[in-house]
């Protein structure tokens, strides 16, 4: 409602000009004004409420909210195998094998239970702690707002002796449940294609949905999820199992790294209704890889669950260090950052009544869970490492490792700090007189000559430019306090202004993008994947809220007459040839520059190509598989040589244009 109050004149002084005005806002605010949305209206009218975004994350969730029934039916203990087929024109069919939605008519609602599930919200049996003792799904809204959300929907129940079916469109039933045919099994089948006039993404995309089925089966040992993809001319498959369960994961997690002890630890408990898991391993690195989940849902902002495990983690440590010969070196209590280094662990947690922060269920916050969690590690991880002295003492002699190096750091990360608080930045920084981070970009260029061409060419309001030289760190190999005092990382730490690692703040970042510029060659791959790396293990956060891209130079200048065209890849070179020549014209007479590093541009050339936010080309690096990312890095940036060897090898083929 407007305010009454004219601009101007006090409150209690109003003219009458301004009382005829608040009678007339007054009047016109009537019961009619009040909406009532029935049913699935309000849904249809705020879906971003209901899955998070229109965008390509709302679209995907609205087959996790169909999958996480068939899960929750799976933790009941009535299901074990559950199929995704993402058919042509982007519609879900998702099958299981468990009781399937109860069919008979509703006592209070007069219709069948189906019809009640599909089209009323907190409709469902997730709410008595008897059907399903825990339950992702806790709002109850999951496939009704799918329903909503759907331009057509269709539900096949089996239930020994029928089968029972129902369509809807936008969520409107077309007619009632009917029997079409007689079964000996259970189990639901859900088939929909989402409304394209609400949702906004158009593509379902078969790696967001494999690595979120492939968590699921870790985190349900013994069920069997698959996903097929029919829209393209080859049919994709991939089916998870797992029988160790988040022990698998671990293996998983450290298929590319070389671990401290061979097997992950491992165990479960079970106190108050609240069921415990955690696996964890580790590994010869300097990064922690930690997964949280409450009933199968991915808890990436933590919680009370997590704050248990590092408490119970930190006491457990320190007191084996007591008893331990290593005491005798190293007179320090352990903290936190130095257990966390080259760790890797899974937490998942069953709980009957999770209070998640927010729709999202991003981070759990029931206060009991923490000392539930701290009570178990302390009890559980004693007793295994009592019972295997030789692995306590091998993580030990890690973490010792990792609180002298902690030591060190501690005065690099104070320098850090300074510079970061502008006491001073890198010489080499070309910085941009805007100081609104979020119209701000930074330029990271390799090499001097290629540096000094974007500073002459840049847009000084907006752009910064931070030149490279030398060769690079890789820190996939090496320890914070190594990162830290690295002369080629320190300008980019500092410029970027945020910290590092577990201290990093990407809410303090002095630029919301961050472009890595490199040559189209060998060595410019080379630098972009060393900064990527970088970004990955000690600024992840700088990817996750979308702020790192890839600039992408041209590769040709070809001059036609007294025209001349940039292309940006071979595909482009040809179109432009064929759509500026005429048909037979000999296309070999045709100058044709090939650059070989962005120093060969002038300055006006770089920004029209690469610079101007009018006519450039930027990529950017998102990350839709953490699992897959960690493992790609490991893989090709660690120590071990033969995963990387193997990678090469089966890749190979795809390579049809390399330039050395």
């Amino acid at each position: 409602m407007e305010n009454s109050i004219l601009e101007g004149v006090p409150s209690g002084t109003a003219s009458t000009h301004e009382q005829a005005s608040s009678a007339k806002n007054s009047s016109s605010y009537t019961a009619s004004n009040i909406q009532v949305l029935k049913g699935l209206e309000a849904v249809r009218k705020r879906p971003g409420m209901y899955i998070g975004s229109t965008g390509p994350e709302g679209l995907h969730h609205l087959v996790y909210e169909v999958v996480d029934n068939s899960i929750d039916e799976a933790m009941a203990g009535y299901c074990d195998t559950i199929h995704v087929t993402i058919e042509k024109d982007n519609i879900i069919r998702v099958e299981d094998n468990g009781r399937g939605i109860p069919t008979e008519p509703h006592p209070l609602e007069k219709i069948s239970s189906l019809e009640v599930v599909l089209t009323q919200l907190h409709a469902g049996g997730k709410f008595d702690n008897n059907t399903y003792k825990v339950s992702g799904g806790l709002h109850g809204v999951g496939v009704s707002v799918v329903n909503a959300l759907s331009e057509w929907l269709e539900v096949t129940v089996h239930r020994d002796p029928s089968i029972f079916y129902q369509e809807y469109k936008k969520g409107v039933p077309v007619a009632p449940v009917s029997t079409v045919g007689e079964t000996g099994r259970t189990g639901t089948t859900v088939r929909f294609k989402f409304d394209p006039s609400i949702i906004d993404a158009t593509e379902y995309s078969y790696r967001v949905l494999t690595e979120r089925f492939r968590e699921l089966a870790f985190l349900n040992k013994g069920i069997k999820i698959s996903i097929a993809d029919e829209r393209g001319e080859e049919r994709k498959f991939t089916e998870f199992h797992f029988e160790g369960g988040i022990r698998s994961f671990i293996q998983h997690l450290n298929e590319s790294k070389k671990t401290v002890h061979p097997d992950p630890v491992y165990f479960e408990g079970e106190r108050d209704n609240v069921k415990v898991e955690i696996s964890l391993q580790y590994n010869d690195r300097y990064d922690e890889v930690l997964f949280t989940f409450v009933n199968n849902i991915n808890t990436r902002e933590g919680g009370t669950h997590l704050a248990g495990f590092r408490s119970g983690l930190t006491r457990v440590m320190n007191e084996q260090l007591k008893k331990s010969k290593l005491s005798k070196k190293f007179g320090e209590s352990l903290a936190g950052d130095d257990l966390r280094e080259g760790l890797t662990a899974v937490i998942s947690i069953k709980i009957p009544n999770p209070q998640f922060e927010g729709q999202t269920k991003m981070k759990l916050g029931n206060p009991g869970v923490q000392g539930i969690v701290a009570s178990l590690m302390y009890e559980k991880l004693n007793n295994f490492f009592d019972e295997y002295p030789a692995v306590i003492e091998a993580i030990l002699d890690k973490a010792i490792l990792a609180a002298k190096a902690r030591f060190a750091a501690r005065d690099a990360r104070m320098r850090i700090r300074k510079t970061s608080e502008g006491v001073s930045l890198p010489g080499k920084l070309a910085d941009c007189a805007e100081k609104d981070p979020a119209k701000c970009e930074i330029f990271i260029v390799e090499g001097d000559s290629a540096g000094g061409s974007a500073k002459q060419g840049r847009d000084r309001q907006s752009q910064a430019i931070l030149p490279l030289w030398g060769k690079m760190l890789n820190v996939e190999k090496a320890r914070e306090e190594k990162v830290l005092g690295n002369e080629k990382l320190q300008p980019v730490i500092a410029s970027l202004g945020a910290g590092l690692g577990a201290h990093f703040d990407v809410s303090k970042a002095r630029y919301h993008k961050v472009i890595i510029m490199a040559d189209a060659d060998v060595d410019g791959s080379h630098i972009r994947t060393l900064l990527l790396t970088f970004f990955f293990r000690y600024m992840r956060d700088l990817i996750e809220e979308g702020y790192v891209y890839f600039a992408m130079p041209p590769l040709y200048k070809i001059t036609i007459g007294k025209k001349f065209f940039y292309a940006f890849d071979e595909e482009a070179r040809k179109q432009i040839l064929e759509e500026n020549t005429k048909d037979g014209a000999d296309i070999s007479k045709i100058p044709i520059q090939r650059y070989k590093g962005l120093g060969e541009m002038n300055p006006d050339q770089l920004w029209e190509t690469t610079m101007n936010p009018d006519t450039r080309s930027l990529t950017q690096v998102t990350l839709e598989d953490a699992v897959e990312a960690d493992q790609v890095f490991s893989m090709l940036m660690g120590e071990e040589v033969e995963p990387r060897k193997k990678f090469i090898e089966e890749n190979a083929i795809y390579v049809s244009n390399l330039d050395v």
